[in-house]
């Protein structure tokens, strides 16, 4: 069986729930208090952090690898593009959204709080940018759910605890924020530590 060790509050854990939920497969989840970690974390990952799958022998760190990784060993329903070119864009705008937008997620989750006005202006900017592609499509990629909902969600779930407001203009982004909200998966996958996290 798979063993995700998973924070509670933290945002690239709960990519990894969310898919798990989505895919309705037999998991389990084991919680770990990221402020007193288990040493077996530091084992199963040398960056001492999570998410972390264990399958078997296999042990995989890292929200987007994992999840690719459970993609591919249950397919259905399909998250990441079948099509080879589509699932080389995805992958790019992945690491795109890990450069431009969830450096600065940990940068808000430090203690360096000089640091925070910039890193929220950051990633306010590059969500208003993104803002307009919901004017005509229902997801990312379109009229299909995938990875990179997935990949987003979490963020726009933490913009109230971030400190993090959007202008008017942000309102398709915000709509499609409420459509995934609302997915049985992703109400199931959250924690209750980050149910409080929004108004």
């Amino acid at each position: 069986m798979m063993v995700l060790y998973s924070g509670t509050t933290c945002p690239f854990s709960q990519r990894c729930r969310f898919v798990l939920f989505e895919k309705g497969m037999d998991f389990e989840i084991r919680d770990i208090d990221l402020f007193n970690k288990p040493e077996d974390i530091n084992v199963m990952n040398p960056y001492g952090q999570v998410p972390i799958l264990v399958e078997r022998d296999l042990i995989l760190y890292e929200s987007n690898i994992i999840n690719e990784y459970i993609d591919e060993r249950f397919p259905h329903p399909q998250l990441m593009p079948a099509d080879p070119v589509q699932r080389a864009r995805t992958r790019l705008m992945l690491l795109n959204f890990e450069r431009e937008m969830f450096v600065h997620v940990s940068t808000l989750e430090s203690n360096n709080v000089g640091a925070h006005d910039a890193a929220r202006q950051a990633i306010r900017e590059n969500l208003t940018q993104l803002a307009p592609l919901f004017l005509k499509n229902k997801f990312v990629l379109g009229e299909e759910f995938s990875m990179l909902d997935v990949a987003l969600i979490p963020l726009l779930w933490r913009l109230d605890h971030y400190g993090i407001e959007l202008g008017k203009n942000a309102a398709p982004l915000m709509k499609y924020a409420e459509r995934i909200f609302s997915r049985p998966a992703y109400i199931e996958a959250l924690t209750p530590s980050e149910k409080v996290m929004r108004r």
